[in-house]
């Protein structure tokens, strides 16, 4: 999948859930759960164990029915490594210049973590597509909105305290779209094997992109 085609989805969706587990078994029935509710893009982060063998296998048993990325990636070499497994996209909770220089290299996606303006300008500057606002709930819409002012022309992607009650409001502050963690991915039902119940919450939140965007 090309970079463009890549960002294209994302964009398009509106969501990128955040997939953190315990345990990489259920996971792949996870990222299913979540696109069969509207929620096509999923990152497997790297605080997942065996979290390359989990991109692996998503990516062979869903293939490209998913936009499948990969998070907290810290450093070039784990960002090249979550690419050879199947990643078409990188998200970091942190600005590292490498890694968004080995994700143009080899023309894919990549959403490296700021907060500060300067962090954000930077991050653009060195070719992020996206840059992720971490922990965006420090801030909350009010501040995403502050830095949409001076800087309408950066993708932002919000990331930590989104959630049902804040989607909608990141969404009216300018966010290209949303990172949902636990709020989608909920610890609990993924531990209980509870995937209707990740599906109807991906669900909800594909409504309320729908909804915002006119497009429901």
């Amino acid at each position: 999948m090309s970079r463009d085609t890549t960002l294209k989805r994302i964009l398009d969706g509106g969501i990128v859930a955040v997939v953190r587990a315990e345990s990489g078994e259920s996971l792949v029935k996870v990222v299913r759960a979540l696109a069969e509710g509207g929620v096509t893009a999923a990152e497997i982060t790297f605080t997942v164990p065996g979290a390359l063998e989990v991109i692996q296998q998503v990516r062979r048993e869903l293939g490209d029915s998913v936009v499948l990325g990969a998070g907290t990636v810290l450093d070039p070499e784990t960002a090249r490594a979550a690419l050879l497994a199947g990643a078409e996209y990188i998200v970091a909770p942190s600005l590292n210049l490498e890694v968004i220089r080995l994700c143009r290299r080899y023309d894919k996606v990549v959403m490296p973590g700021a907060l500060t303006p300067t962090e954000v300008v930077a991050a653009w500057e060195a070719g992020a597509d996206v840059v992720k606002i971490f922990p965006a709930d420090l801030g909350g819409p009010p501040y995403l909105k502050a830095l949409k002012g001076p800087l309408p022309q950066i993708r932002l992607m919000p990331t930590g305290g989104v959630d049902l009650d804040t989607a909608e409001k990141f969404l009216k502050a300018g966010a290209c779209c949303l990172g949902v963690g636990g709020s989608l991915v909920e610890p609990k039902a993924v531990a209980s094997g509870d995937f209707a119940r990740i599906r109807d919450l991906a669900a909800k939140y594909a409504a309320i992109v729908n909804v915002h965007r006119g497009t429901a």
